[in-house]
């Protein structure tokens, strides 16, 4: 039987290399994730982030994404703008093409040194030559605050809705390798499509099983 197949819909617990590497190669219609910053993050109440004090991850993660997506497809990823040469490389050397950028705008900072840092970033990458969504989204989307109650780093879903609508087809399969929460998750099936998460962290990936097991196919607030 296919082993992405067997996936479908569920969250898996462990490293995300060695699990993509057992699914099988041109499966996942889409990749929508937000990997470490490489940044060291620590929120106000000192939670971290996996992972986030190195790049030993970078380059063989999205080598895996690349032989994961079907030919002619998509991957938007979040990324740390400060370490936006270290991404683009590793995009590039699995054989991504850089092919738009997404800002997220926020109404609130979530930190202030030389500037108030309000927005997150994400470069949608293109594998071989995929078509145009019938009807192009915004490169600028509303990022509602999430609270972070979950995971220090939560995305909303409702900024996530919109990018699995655009670019992955319905029926689709969406993937998360850095699922967290489960936001990623949460969207996909909100917009009728098939996903495969993949967590390292214990909590979180209890915290994913969780929220999929809880909600229900209509939005609930995140």
């Amino acid at each position: 039987m296919n082993r992405t197949l067997r996936s479908l819909d569920t969250v898996m617990f462990g490293d995300c290399i060695g699990l993509m590497n057992r699914l099988d190669a041109a499966s996942i219609d889409f990749v929508l994730t937000d990997p470490p910053y490489i940044t060291r993050y620590r929120d106000r109440s000192g939670r971290r982030v996996a992972n986030d004090d190195n790049d030993a991850w970078l380059d063989p993660a999205f080598a895996e994404i690349f032989r994961l997506l079907k030919p002619d497809s998509f991957c938007l990823s979040f990324y740390g703008w400060n370490q936006a040469e270290r991404f683009i490389a590793a995009w590039r050397a699995a054989g991504f093409w850089l092919a738009g950028h997404f800002v997220f705008a926020k109404k609130y900072a979530s930190s202030v040194r030389f500037a108030r840092y309000q927005h997150e970033q994400a470069y949608l990458l293109a594998k071989g030559d995929p078509g145009r969504p019938s009807v192009p989204i915004s490169d600028v989307i509303a990022f509602p605050y999430s609270g972070n109650r979950l995971h220090p780093t939560q995305k909303p879903v409702e900024a996530l809705e919109p990018i699995i609508g655009a670019f992955c087809p319905p029926g689709g399969v969406v993937l998360d390798p850095f699922a967290g929460s489960g936001s990623t998750l949460i969207a996909a099936r909100d917009t009728a499509r098939r996903f495969i998460g993949i967590e390292l962290e214990p909590g979180h990936y209890v915290t994913a099983s969780e929220r999929l097991a809880n909600v229900s196919h209509h939005r609930q607030p995140d």
